[in-house]
């Protein structure tokens, strides 16, 4: 839209009194041809890459059932096979490779840990199945606040959840082709990309996409397992590249020293456990019986994804991979060349002598940790919608887009990311230390929030056989705090000067900014809400006035427009810039006779804006019950560069008198022949 070049307001007048609405309105243009029911472009390339729009009464086909809901919400969780494992020894192998004798005793802690979890939330499936999932728990339980504060983890884990796993898939890719791992940011972000177009296509066919590669890895790993161990019982002795290569230990660790280094090895390897909570959050996606598809799939979940865990493990071990943080501590390593992933020498060392089962397996693991994002992206936006409906975020984050996905959500997950993965280059040891944080955070708090939801029904249930499954549920929830608590405290421990510290600043600083939009929309809520004594009070007149820099065909539509309302008291008003314009507009003014005062505003400073202003606000200080009305006629224009080049002033003339109370502004659109450019290219 545009506005002629000069329209304001100020005070110094001339011309006739106010005219009083009278007839003899001009005829009003109208533009031939145009056919309303073009489709706009923006339309033609959502439906090439999103699909057509879906109805509101089609949500219930997006639903999912659990041999699709496994791979949309669990892929996050499957995936963390991928690395959990790697920074087990990472972290092991800063004391040299005797420490790796500890990595048995680590993955079991993580066994433990992680059927604790997967149990605990499978009480949360069940009582609280509406989505909100560990933000829900919380803000019944333990109050809004905490809520909230959980709520604030849960994003920043879902954002270090889309880095950590398409900067994983990356490397591993890049481990196999060198080509990848020169360019990583941008093949990172290329993929963060690919898997938001997807997602805004709906859950539902986004994750019949995912859903075979998924399978696929669960299935290439299995094999990779299964074939190990016959070869194991064939007599084979199977033996990583890294085997016999040296790891130059950072220090010498005893004593409590070497109980913190186990310590953080495990905390490194409880990564495995990100994505269970995303099952929680996802529940009104799962086809009826929800609650119970939802707990039948964390059950699936945790048998799938600890036996791929032991098994990665026990092979790292069983072959002799070795890894360290920095290449320069592994000596062995051919110069100029960068570690491989523990996925990827398990695959040779598996199967030597045939590359392409390797590759094959690179590929699965590297796309698995792609999809994991996905995990993210269903949780995300579910959770964004649940809190934008609270008034904690804004409110475009609650409603559907097209394909019945939460697509603002979606859209905002991936620019964060994006930005995220740029920030620290795709790396994946500088990411990893970012993570676990908040959803250890949620866990904790998740499970504390359970065990008073199960005392409060306590309290007021009879019935003896269901406060016995209270009694069990409660059980597991307290077990469930108490081990997931520990592991919060180990990780923050640990964690905390190798980058945690950044996550521990960033969640009270989300959480306050999440109060902040919530007391605003309770603000405005109080400002707008209606009483018994509100009435529609009717102004007492319309004074109308009706921008003019000169005479032309957008003038004259606006005066006709404006006459055509029956105003009370009808006035043009002009700003005295230039005298000489101002006293052509005048001349040609009677020369045609309209039959509306014109009056003329003095700008002594030649400005355009302040006039106009000041005339409006001295209209309303001596009329008060007035309503004064504004037209400004406006361009319409069909290119970029032609907007730069109008209606500037309307512009600016707006954006003050909203601001002003009793002035309303209606703007007069008259479009110029470049905008027929965007109605040719609609069609």
């Amino acid at each position: 839209m545009c506005t002629p070049e000069r329209y304001t307001s100020h005070a110094s007048s001339m011309g006739r009194p106010p005219h009083r609405v009278g007839a003899g309105l001009p005829a009003i243009d109208r533009r031939p041809g145009i056919d309303s029911s073009l489709v706009p472009i923006s339309d033609a390339f959502k439906h090439i890459f999103l699909g057509r729009a879906l109805r509101s009464e089609r949500l219930g086909d997006t639903m999912l059932p659990k041999r699709i809901a496994l791979p949309v919400f669990a892929s996050d969780a499957l995936s963390s096979n991928a690395y959990a494992t790697q920074e087990i020894l990472l972290v092991l192998s800063l004391g040299g490779a005797s420490l790796y004798m500890y990595g048995p005793w680590v993955a079991a802690m993580v066994v433990v840990i992680y059927f604790t979890v997967v149990a605990s939330y499978r009480q949360n499936v069940h009582a609280y199945p509406s989505g909100g999932g560990d933000y829900e728990v919380v803000s019944v339980n333990l109050g809004p606040n905490w809520g909230v504060f959980v709520a604030s983890a849960l994003l920043i884990d879902y954002v270090l959840t889309v880095a950590v796993s398409i900067s994983s898939a990356v490397q591993n890719l890049g481990s196999t082709i060198p080509f990848v791992e020169k360019h990583n940011v941008w093949f990172a972000v290329g993929l963060i990309i690919v898997i938001m177009l997807l997602n805004l296509r709906g859950v539902k066919e986004s994750g019949a996409f995912f859903a075979i590669p998924v399978y696929f890895f669960i299935f290439s790993i299995f094999v990779m397992i299964g074939y190990a161990i016959v070869q194991l019982l064939t007599g084979h002795n199977l033996q990583a590249e890294s085997a016999d290569w040296t790891i130059v230990a950072e220090n010498t660790f005893t004593g409590a020293a070497l109980v913190f280094l186990v310590a953080r090895a495990f905390s490194s390897g409880t990564t495995a456990l990100t994505g269970i909570e995303a099952v929680a959050n996802g529940v009104p996606a799962f086809r009826e019986p929800k609650s119970k598809n939802a707990a039948t799939t964390l059950f699936l979940l945790g048998a799938i994804s600890m036996a791929m865990f032991v098994g990665i493990t026990w092979l790292a071990l069983r072959t002799g991979v070795q890894v360290t943080e920095k290449d320069s501590d592994l000596v062995g390593l051919p110069p100029g060349q960068p570690q491989k992933t523990v996925i990827v020498q398990i695959a040779d060392a598996v199967f030597e002598g045939q590359h392409w089962v390797v590759l094959v397996i690179a590929l699965a693991t590297a796309t698995i940790l792609a999809l994991a994002a996905n995990t993210a992206f269903n949780g995300f936006p579910v959770m964004g919608s649940v809190l934008a409906r609270d008034g904690y975020l804004p409110r475009q984050l609650h409603t559907r887009g097209d394909r019945l996905a939460f697509s603002n959500g979606i859209l905002t997950l991936a620019g964060l990311a994006i930005a995220l993965t740029i920030a620290y280059q795709a790396d994946v040891s500088g990411l990893i230390q970012l993570y676990i944080i908040g959803v250890f955070v949620s866990f904790t708090l998740s499970q504390l929030g359970m065990v008073r939801h199960w005392n409060r029904h306590l309290l007021t249930e009879e019935e003896p056989g269901e406060r016995r499954r209270m009694i069990r549920s409660r059980l597991i929830n307290a077990f469930g705090l108490l081990m997931t608590g520990s592991v919060l405290v180990i990780v923050l421990v640990t964690k905390f000067t190798k980058g945690a510290w950044i996550v521990v600043i960033a969640m009270p600083l989300i959480f306050l900014l999440m109060k902040g939009i919530h007391k605003h929309y309770e603000r405005v809520s109080r400002e707008i809400m209606t009483n018994d004594s509100d009435q529609m009070t009717l102004p007492a007149r319309v004074h109308v006035l009706v921008l003019v820099s000169k005479i032309h065909k957008p003038t004259l539509r606006a005066l006709a427009y404006a006459r055509a309302t029956r105003p009370t008291v009808l006035e043009a008003i002009t700003v005295d810039v230039d005298h000489d314009d101002t006293r052509h507009l005048q001349e040609e003014w009677d020369r045609r006779e309209i039959p509306v005062t014109l009056k003329i505003l003095a700008s002594p400073y030649r400005e355009i804006t302040r006039p106009i202003l000041d005339y409006v606000r001295e209209l309303r200080s001596d009329n008060p019950n007035d309503l004064v009305t504004v037209y400004i006629p406006e361009y319409v224009v069909g290119r970029w560069w032609e907007q730069l080049l109008h209606n500037q002033s309307a512009l600016r003339l707006k954006s003050r008198l909203l601001f002003t109370p009793g002035v309303m502004v209606t703007s007069v659109p008259w479009q110029l022949k470049s905008s027929e450019l965007v109605l040719d290219r609609d069609a």
